[in-house]
């Protein structure tokens, strides 16, 4: 795979994305590689570093397994630039925020970037389970609010769910959606629902998952081996909510109950618990499994 030619369209201008953690730096990672220049801005300045150094620790791998080449990951690399605040993000055609799933959160930083960019910038949010309608609300002019919904590890993910708010204009919601399209992705066009596409399917057949583990008597290897070998999944349930981070998933599920008050949307008691002890997948190092 080579780098995404970046010669025209939005992706040529300046990218800015807010928050560096795994979403961030992946979703940074993949803006440089198609050629933008890409500004990238966290709050906790170790958190910053950090997400800048697991930026170029993927693109030299992917150079490595032949994604790309060595050409194409240093000249990535050269195009990503950490900035201090978030004035710095001025000359954005349009930025992507990847911090904590808190709407107050990300209703704030929308609020002060439209302080900061062209009134013109798209802002886009990587919410999984928010409204980006209620994230629209607070920003002036929230036509130019869009949802960019990206998956985990977003460098490899093909998806990306393009989200149309209530406001939001068709000029910002035809410049997400070609910007993932310049990204290497296969965006899709939804409307702003709880959960949109994959998250209202997905989340409550992964609960049921779960609540079959204790229904059923079975241990996670072996419903993981029903799914993969029965179901013909690429990975088993009890594998991926590990691999998303049980916190996550949990956040998400009350999430989408909130919004719905289906039974099946709330987490099942046994990965609230788990989310409660520190259990949180890969990332703690257990979960389902011991990494």
């Amino acid at each position: 795979m080579s780098a995404v030619d970046a010669s025209s369209g939005p992706v040529a201008s300046t990218i800015g994305v807010v928050g560096a953690g795994t979403m961030g730096s992946g979703i940074a990672q993949l803006a440089a590689l198609a050629g933008a220049r890409t500004l990238v801005f966290d709050a906790v300045p170790e958190g910053l570093e950090k997400g800048v150094e697991r930026l170029k620790a993927g693109l030299a791998k992917g150079a490595e397994r032949e994604r790309w080449s060595e050409d194409d990951a240093s000249a990535a690399a050269a195009r990503v630039e950490a900035v201090d605040g978030l004035e710095d993000l001025a000359p954005c055609a349009l930025v992507i925020e990847a911090i904590a799933e808190s709407l107050e959160a990300k209703r704030g930083l929308f609020e002060e970037l439209a302080d900061v960019v062209d009134p013109a910038c798209v802002l886009a949010t990587n919410t999984s389970s928010l409204s980006v309608t209620d994230l629209a609300a607070a920003v002036p002019g929230p036509e130019r609010v869009v949802g960019m919904h990206f998956f985990n590890p977003a460098p490899l993910m093909p998806l990306v769910e393009i989200v149309r708010a209530e406001r939001t204009s068709d000029e910002a919601f035809e410049t997400a959606y070609a910007l993932g399209e310049r990204l290497g992705k296969h965006p899709i066009r939804c409307h702003d629902t709880p959960g949109f596409v994959v998250n209202r399917i997905l989340i409550p057949l992964l609960n049921d998952c779960v609540r079959v583990l204790d229904e059923a008597r079975v241990t996670p290897e072996s419903l993981d081996a029903a799914m993969t070998n029965g179901a013909g999944w690429p990975m088993g349930p009890c594998t991926l909510v590990d691999l998303v981070g049980i916190d996550v998933h949990v956040h998400a599920s009350e999430a989408l109950y909130e919004k719905l008050r289906e039974p099946r949307m709330a987490p099942p008691p046994r990965l609230v618990a788990m989310r409660n002890a520190g259990l949180l997948g890969r990332k703690s190092g257990r979960g389902f499994y011991t990494y």
